[in-house]
């Protein structure tokens, strides 16, 4: 299942659960982009919540959209409890310039918080 939605004008929040596959993928970023349309840098809020299943070419096809843009992203919060979500983030962050910040499902409104917090 994939829902978006938006809390400030440069801040579009995802929740995910099921399987993370190149349709989910395609509409991330189709939504993204049109976020960018009217903004230089954007947060993401992205809740991983039961993803049972993924598949290597939609990580990649993930990945490598995170690495062309990551100059467009301010802040990212990650939300999961699955530790491999957590570590793909976390390898991730080696490559990326945006800020990012893993949280606990439970914590989610830590990450909220977090990702509304203006630092500019």
């Amino acid at each position: 299942m994939f829902t978006s939605f938006s809390f400030s004008e440069d801040t579009v929040g995802f929740m995910l659960t099921g399987t993370f596959d190149d349709k989910i993928v395609e509409r991330l970023h189709q939504e993204i982009l049109e976020k960018l349309q009217t903004h230089d840098k954007i947060n993401l809020y992205i809740e991983y919540n039961g993803i049972d299943e993924f598949t290597l070419p939609s990580l990649l096809k993930e990945l490598i959209f995170k690495l062309k843009h990551t100059d467009d992203f301010d802040k990212v919060a990650l939300v999961a409890d699955e530790k491999w979500i957590k570590l793909c983030a976390s390898m991730e962050n080696l490559f990326l310039s945006s800020n990012i910040k893993n949280f606990d499902v439970e914590d989610r409104l830590k990450a909220i918080n977090w990702i509304a917090q203006r630092d500019r």
